[in-house]
């Protein structure tokens, strides 16, 4: 069964490949769709919904990052920015979390691409259901989305 997120690039005449696994994890779904792929972490992004009052943001990051909530509300422009609860993120997204695509979600949100991202001609992420990863180009991503682009990851101090 096609998902909205395939609907949304179909309709938008994107390029993409399919990359079917079968899930197996109630959680991490990300490390564990790279590593069922056979894909490194780096190029396999995970899709966060974050929240400051009403404005949700769908941070999409590389799935062996860490988001500083702080640094992405920066880029933002908000105030403060936290991860939305899994209902909430379902209710807005339309997706199960696993599943959650940053494309084909039921209601619009901003959304954020980690910079990492651009350093590759093609990255996965969530097709719209667990066990199915999409891989476009990063900058199709940032042209459907109006997607901000920008550092948004943890980094440890020496």
């Amino acid at each position: 069964m096609i998902t909205p997120a395939q609907k949304f690039l179909k309709d938008n005449k994107i390029s993409f490949k399919e990359y079917e696994y079968e899930c197996t994890v109630d959680h991490d779904f990300g490390k564990f769709a790279a590593s069922a792929l056979g894909i490194e972490e780096a190029k396999v992004f995970k899709t966060i919904l974050l929240v400051q009052d009403k404005t949700f943001v769908t941070a999409i990051t590389p799935v062996n990052g860490k988001i500083s909530l702080k640094n992405a509300a920066r880029i933002m422009g908000l105030k403060s920015l936290e991860v939305a609860k899994p209902a909430d993120a379902t209710r807005i997204t339309g997706y199960v979390m696993g599943g959650v695509s940053p494309f084909g979600q039921k209601r619009k949100t901003l959304t954020l691409l980690c910079d990492s991202a651009m350093q590759f001609d093609e990255v996965l992420v969530s097709g719209g259901r667990r066990g199915l990863s999409i891989g476009l180009s990063p900058a199709d991503i940032v042209r459907l989305t109006d997607a901000k682009v920008g550092d948004f990851l943890e980094h440890k101090s020496a």
